[in-house]
């Protein structure tokens, strides 16, 4: 009973039936604001909306600068390197079926199952992900799928770019994808409370240890350069086009791949 009211079932049962339905709707969003994919063929991106954009950027920067920078860096002090990584491990070893799936709307079966097999071994073998036995038997790296690739597959258009609150550069679609990988993990669909909830604890632990551990990099890009809108966008979408082989070369972009994904630290991305 809240105030007053009978709810039959328990809010976190009730949320996971909604699931779809959200899914669903940031669907229908992302082909209401869909876009020519011009951007990919352009020199200049396509940020028609650049003014507000600025706006949010300024207002990233300035929670990053309060919050997630001396967050980050407290947390890589004051954690030990070795737990640091295996938080880190099982942060990702928890995401893998999210990829599996991603995997599979994208009629990519092999790399599904390489992906589940690595799931397996690192959390039968590697306890829970905490240590990771299938790197030491050279099974093939994971995937990192995610549904804004599917949407790449699928042939939906990049759109605009976007700086988003709390979540940082994007564009329509990988920011469309954001929001529907938030429901597509099986894991959170049959793991009771609150062991549903230890992979966003130790997702929020990575983050915090990846802003810590990567400090001078980003300070750089959002605090050292002339114009960091500006640098960060076109970092962002230099290397989300690399990910998804929508541009020629980028090596040395994909080598810095985790820093510029989600430059604020994506603690609020999951």
């Amino acid at each position: 009973m809240i105030g007053g009211f009978s709810v039959p079932l328990p809010f976190h049962i009730t949320l996971r039936w909604l699931k779809p339905f959200l899914a669903g709707a940031a669907l229908g969003l992302l082909a209401a604001c869909a876009q020519p994919d011009a951007a990919v063929s352009r020199a200049d991106p396509y940020d028609p909306h650049e003014q507000t954009n600025r706006k949010i950027h300024e207002f990233n920067r300035s929670l990053d600068r309060a919050l997630l920078r001396p967050a980050g860096k407290g947390y890589s002090a004051a954690i030990p390197d070795d737990i640091e990584t295996a938080i880190g491990r099982f942060a990702f070893n928890l995401s893998i079926p999210s990829a599996v799936v991603n995997n599979v709307l994208q009629g990519n079966m092999r790399g599904a199952i390489t992906d589940s097999a690595r799931f397996v071994v690192n959390t039968t073998v590697g306890l829970g992900g905490i240590l990771d036995p299938a790197t030491e038997i050279n099974m093939p790296q994971a995937t990192d799928a995610d549904f804004g690739q599917t949407l790449f597959v699928w042939g939906v258009p990049e759109g605009p770019y976007a700086e988003v609150p709390f979540l940082g550069p994007g564009t329509n679609r990988s920011m469309a994808g954001k929001v529907v990988d938030i429901f597509t993990n099986p894991l959170s669909y049959v793991l009771p409370s609150p062991e549903s909830y230890y992979g966003t604890a130790a997702s929020l632990g990575a983050r915090l240890s990846d802003r810590g551990q990567r400090s001078d990099t980003i300070d750089a890009i959002l605090y050292e350069s002339a114009d960091s809108y500006a640098q960060v966008r076109s970092i962002y979408l230099q290397n989300r086009r690399f990910k998804l082989g929508n541009t020629p070369g980028g090596a040395n972009v994909e080598s810095n791949e985790t820093v510029y994904d989600d430059l604020y630290g994506g603690v609020f991305d999951e």
